[in-house]
């Protein structure tokens, strides 16, 4: 594959990679704007519900569906350089895969989140302990970053493991993952629990993002989540 090639990804893509709709390749640097709809499930019953939901599975693609245990640091300065400028650095193992990335410019409208991003596929598991932000200097927020930082260390100040049970689907003007996450939040504060469903756009329309989700969340009386899972851990953190 050729560094700066642009490659669209549809339904022809492996179910066990993390198939955006449209990824900018740079010396193995994924760089995607990450749309997606966040909703609260209040039991295991609903994600259960959803899962068998015969609407979905009318959408579904075939070979899609997969069950992912997940386990996520994120890291910033003692004085919380990264969080402070809206930026958040990520390590995430995904099964046997470890993904180092760089979120920014999150955006939300209600449960819709918009941000930039870039992931870093990545086979070192020490990374997961004390990531190299040095992996991100090729792209402009990276160097923004390690201007930031400055040569200060850094430090996990918040953790996450959760079971992710995903699929995707087809409406015919969109392609989107629906992703059920169970587990938990950890921080040195206290813990919370995660229970939530995401639906991401990886090809399409927005405006059909938008209605899949007003499906589901009226079958099911979804409640927005407003807030990311980072910005929950960080208001432990805070004590709020």
């Amino acid at each position: 594959m050729l560094c700066g090639q642009i490659v669209l990804i549809g339904s022809g893509a492996s179910p066990g990679l993390t198939p955006w709709a449209v990824l900018l390749i740079a010396d193995e640097k994924e760089l995607t704007l990450e749309v997606e709809l966040k909703y609260k499930l209040n039991s295991k019953g609903l994600a259960a519900a959803i899962l068998a939901d015969e609407y979905i599975a009318g959408i579904e693609e075939k070979g899609t569906r997969e069950q992912v245990f997940m386990k996520a640091a994120y890291f910033d300065t003692e004085d919380g350089v990264l969080s402070k400028n809206d930026i958040a650095l990520r390590v995430r193992m995904e099964g046997a895969r470890i993904i180092a990335s760089l979120k920014w410019n999150d955006s939300r409208s209600g449960g819709l989140h918009v941000r930039e991003e870039i992931n870093v596929p990545t086979d070192d598991p020490t990374c997961f302990m004390k990531p190299d932000p040095q992996l991100f200097r090729e792209s402009e927020v990276g160097k923004d970053v390690l201007e930031l930082l400055n040569g200060r260390p850094l430090e996990s100040i918040l953790e996450m493991k959760f079971l992710r049970n995903r699929l995707r689907v087809d409406t015919g003007v969109a392609i989107c993952e629906i992703a059920l996450d169970d587990g938990k939040i950890i921080t040195d504060c206290g813990e919370r629990q995660i229970q939530e469903l995401e639906i991401e756009l990886f090809s399409g329309e927005q405006d059909e993002l938008i209605k899949l989700g007003g499906i589901i969340a009226s079958k099911y009386q979804l409640e927005m989540e407003t807030e990311t899972k980072y910005a929950r851990g960080l208001k432990l953190l805070r004590g709020a």
